[in-house]
């Protein structure tokens, strides 16, 4: 299943623009902020689809039946880009456990790129609900790998990948080799360049939100 919540306008779609623009990307903090936001309405969404239970609260004139979580999600993130629209999750989730990926595309000199994973921080996934952020979904190479590896950490009761920004390309591969996953995205484009970016897309968004890196 594939959720793209820019089909219906919302605040999320002007955030979206606002990421995309080559001025407003010249304020990193705002860049941040709007990947922020874009975790918490993300969050939001997915929480209208997780397993509930109604449990009884009580207040200072009795008792009152809620509808809550029965169990809280882990929320894992792949560094870098992925720290702030991880922690726009972690706000509305703010009793999740979580986990941390370091992922990143080694490139080489014919233009063609590995994906490297070096290090991985994370809970038991045994029957968990588990939410892995991710800002751009290009290609999608990263995402397998990811979810590849956190399986070794035990088999999670349901996967969500959130993007802010998906390519189709990615989504499609991403479904072949993870049919069970449930993509949420706040916008789909068509195309890939041969180095692997999303077009129109944005750029680098680990770059845009905290600075180019270098490449070695």
């Amino acid at each position: 299943m594939v959720v793209n919540l820019s089909e219906r306008h919302s605040l999320l779609s002007n955030w979206v623009a606002e990421l995309r623009d080559t001025e407003m990307q010249k304020d990193r903090m705002r860049f941040r902020r709007n990947l922020e936001r874009i975790g918490e309405v993300m969050a939001y969404e997915i929480s209208r689809v997780l397993p509930s239970v109604d449990r009884d609260v009580t207040t200072p004139l009795g008792i009152s039946t809620c509808r809550m979580l029965s169990a809280q999600p882990v929320l894992a993130m792949i560094l870098r880009a992925g720290l702030p629209l991880h922690q726009g999750m972690l706000n509305y989730f703010d009793h999740a456990d979580n986990a941390f990926i370091s992922a990143y595309r080694k490139h080489h000199r014919d233009g063609s790129f590995d994906i490297e994973l070096e290090y991985i921080s994370c809970p038991s996934l045994e029957d968990r609900i588990l939410i892995i952020c991710d800002p751009m979904l290009a290609t999608g190479a990263s995402l397998v790998k990811t979810i590849q590896m956190l399986r070794a950490e035990g088999t999670p009761r349901e996967v969500h990948v959130v993007s802010a920004i998906a390519c189709s390309v990615g989504i499609d591969h991403l479904r072949r080799e993870q049919p069970h996953v449930r993509i949420w995205c706040g916008a789909i484009d068509e195309e890939l360049t041969a180095k692997g970016y999303i077009v129109p897309g944005l750029g680098d968004a680990g770059d845009l939100a905290y600075g180019e890196k270098t490449q070695s």
